[in-house]
């Protein structure tokens, strides 16, 4: 619980994550956009104050997430890690222990092979697009991930991008 979820909207101290805060019941302070969070009472109330909720307003109480996603822990900086790559073995043995089906090529081999000739004049081997849809179901299980922290039931372009 040492890390840093996000912060209080109202003193700015941390909220860690696993840890119980508040967060505002009027709907127009739930929107992606402007999502206030409380580490306590007394700060949810100067929030109520300053934005003058017309109808009742109570506070909620709520846990961040229990930790973060894979993404987020994941070392910073360029080349491979043991550490990705311990994190990659895994999730694959995952994968070919859920049923030991075979695993669908996610990448259009055509749109791939020809982007790899009109760009550098060589060919394509068939075991890329099993390599590239394996980079790319870990790239997906990560978004997956920050939808679900963010509260969304929509994975967006942002939820691939660096955090």
């Amino acid at each position: 619980m040492n890390e840093v979820w996000k912060s209080c909207s109202s003193c700015r101290k941390p909220i860690h994550y696993g840890q119980k805060h508040f967060i505002c019941s009027v709907s127009t302070c739930q929107t992606t956009r402007h999502f206030p969070r409380f580490c306590t009472i007394g700060c949810w109330d100067a929030h109520v104050a300053v934005m003058n909720h017309r109808s009742s307003a109570w506070a909620e109480e709520v846990y961040a997430p229990k930790e973060a996603p894979v993404s987020a822990r994941m070392p910073r900086g360029g080349g491979d890690s043991d550490e990705l790559r311990a994190r990659m073995m895994r999730q694959l043995a995952a994968d070919k222990k859920k049923g030991g089906e075979e695993k669908d090529v996610l990448i259009v081999a055509s749109k791939l092979k020809k982007y790899i000739r009109d760009r550098s004049d060589m060919s394509c081997s068939a075991d890329v697009m099993e390599a590239l849809s394996d980079i790319v179901r870990l790239a997906a299980n990560d978004a997956i991930d920050r939808a679900r922290i963010d509260g969304r039931k929509t994975v967006k372009a942002r939820d691939f991008g660096p955090r």
